[in-house]
C-alpha cells in the first residue's frame, strides 16, 4: 500500500522572526510571570493579616496578572513559530488573541472585585496590621517598577502587542498599590473605614478602563485593521520618493503584531522594460524595509494612466 502523499515543502512563506527578538520576548514574558506569582503569594499573606479589601483588590489584580502573563508566555511562543505550509502568513495572531483573553480576564476580575467592594461599603470592616500592608505594597511597587521598565524596553525593540498589554497591567498596578497604601492610612490611622472599599471600587474602574483599551487594540489586529494614518502616510511618502514611481494606489496594510503586511499598486511609465520595472519595485521594497524590517511587502505594477475596473482605496 502506498503511503499518503505529504505536503510539499512550503515555498513563498514568511521569513522566520528575528531570533534575538524572539529571545527577548520569551525572557520578558517569563520575568512577568515570575513577578506576578511572587506578588500573589506576598499579597495573600497581607490580605489575610490585614483584612483590607483594597489589598484584596490588589491581590485580585495580581492573580489576573499571573493568568494574563501565563497566556502571554504561551502566545508569544506560538507567535514566534515560523510560517509553515498550513500557516503561510505565520502564527502572529496568537498575540492579539492572547491580548483579547487578557482583557476579558481582567474585566471579569474587576466586576467581581466591585461586588465585594460595594458589600464592604455598606458593611465596613476595620483594617488591621497597616504597617505590614504598607510594607508589602512598597515591595510590590519597587518590583513592578523594575519589570515595567524592562517590558517597555522589550516592547520598543519588538513592537509586541502581547508584551504591551502585559506592561499596561503592571503600569496600572503602580497606581493600584499607591491607592492601597492610601486606603490603609485613611482606614487604620485616620479612622475613615469607607476609604478602603471606595478605593477598591476606583481600582476596579481603572481595571475596566485598561481592559477596554487592550481589547480594542486586540480586536483591531484580529479584524485586519489598517495601520495608523501616520504609518500609511509614511509608506506613501517613501514610495512616491522612489525614482521611476509615478504614483500609487490600493495601499492595504495590516499587522499581526509579529509581522506587518503591506500591499500596493505602483504606477510606472508604460514604455519601460519589465526588467527596469522590476528594479524600481525592488528599490521601493528595500526602502520600505528600512522602516518596516519585519514586513511582508507585495507590489503590483500598473502602467501609468491605466484605468482599472475595480474600485480603488487610496
Amino acid at each position: 500500500m502506498m503511503s499518503p502523499a505529504r505536503d510539499p515543502a512550503p515555498t513563498g512563506v514568511l521569513a522566520p522572526p528575528d531570533p534575538a527578538l524572539a529571545r527577548l520576548k520569551r525572557r520578558v514574558t517569563m520575568a512577568s510571570l515570575c513577578v506576578a506569582l511572587a506578588l500573589v503569594a506576598l499579597k495573600i499573606a497581607a490580605a489575610i493579616m490585614t483584612g483590607s479589601v483594597s489589598i484584596l483588590s490588589s491581590l485580585v489584580d495580581s492573580v489576573s496578572d499571573a493568568g494574563a502573563s501565563l497566556v502571554t508566555l504561551l502566545a508569544v511562543r506560538q507567535a514566534m513559530r515560523p510560517a509553515d505550509a498550513g500557516h503561510r502568513f505565520g502564527h502572529g495572531k496568537a498575540e492579539p488573541l492572547a491580548a483579547m483573553g487578557q482583557a476579558l480576564f481582567v474585566a471579569g476580575s474587576a466586576l467581581l472585585l466591585t461586588v465585594e467592594a460595594v458589600r464592604r461599603l455598606f458593611q465596613p470592616e476595620p483594617v488591621g496590621e497597616g504597617t505590614i500592608g504598607i510594607a508589602v505594597m512598597v515591595i510590590a511597587i519597587v518590583v513592578t517598577l523594575v519589570l515595567v521598565r524592562y517590558q517597555a524596553d522589550v516592547q520598543a525593540k519588538t513592537g509586541s502587542m502581547a508584551v504591551g498589554a502585559d506592561r499596561l497591567h503592571y503600569t496600572g498596578d503602580l497606581l493600584i498599590n499607591l491607592g492601597v497604601i492610601t486606603s490603609i492610612v485613611l482606614s487604620q490611622y485616620l479612622g475613615i473605614t469607607e476609604a478602603d472599599p471606595v478605593i477598591a471600587v476606583l481600582i476596579a474602574l481603572h481595571l475596566l478602563r485598561g481592559a477596554w483599551g487592550i481589547g480594542r487594540s486586540a480586536l483591531d489586529a484580529l479584524m485586519d485593521h489598517e495601520l495608523p494614518a501616520e504609518d500609511r502616510a509614511r509608506i506613501r511618502a517613501i514610495i512616491l520618493a522612489v525614482p521611476g514611481v509615478k504614483g500609487m494606489h490600493d495601499l492595504r496594510t495590516r499587522s499581526s503584531s509579529v509581522h506587518t503586511f503591506i500591499q500596493m499598486h505602483l504606477e510606472l511609465l508604460p514604455d519601460q522594460s519589465l526588467a527596469h520595472a522590476h528594479t524600481i519595485a525592488d528599490e521601493a521594497e528595500r526602502r520600505l524595509r528600512v522602516h518596516y524590517p519585519e514586513a511582508e511587502i507585495i507590489t503590483h505594477l500598473d502602467p501609468m494612466g491605466h484605468d482599472e475596473a475595480i474600485p480603488r482605496f487610496r
